[in-house]
């Protein structure tokens, strides 16, 4: 019965991760493209991210990759008290003047798209 609530958890997480995509994460990730100092930012904090969550998180090699990165980022968005639209909305068109925040959801859209991060359990990657 596990494997159904991880199934159930694993879907919900893509699902909820593919809105960050749709409310901030394509025009970031698009931006970023075009905007070398802004793709290294995203970058460091995409490490930051991925050390976080499978260095720090008890259980992290048994969880679904998009579990632990939906978790991560609803967690600081909601500390914060904001939403992807929120942010996208702050950032407008100067996405060079993006804050923490938004690089850090940036950074967790970025690790959504690679395809180690949608296998159970989470992937391993090299330091």
């Amino acid at each position: 019965m596990a494997g159904f609530f991880d199934h159930v958890a694993d879907h919900h997480a893509q699902r909820w991760l593919s809105g960050v995509m749709d409310q901030l994460g394509d025009a970031g990730l698009a931006a970023a493209a075009a905007v070398p100092a802004l793709l290294a930012a995203v970058d460091q904090h995409a490490a930051g991210v991925r050390d976080i969550l499978l260095l720090g998180v008890e259980g992290a090699a048994v969880a679904a990759g998009a579990v632990l990165l939906a978790g991560y980022a609803k967690g600081l968005l909601d500390q914060a008290g904001t939403d992807p639209a929120r942010l996208r909305a702050a950032v407008g068109d100067g996405w060079h003047r993006a804050d923490w925040l938004t690089l850090r959801v940036l950074a967790v859209c970025a690790l959504s798209r690679d395809d180690r991060w949608h296998r159970t359990p989470a992937p391993l990657f090299e330091a």
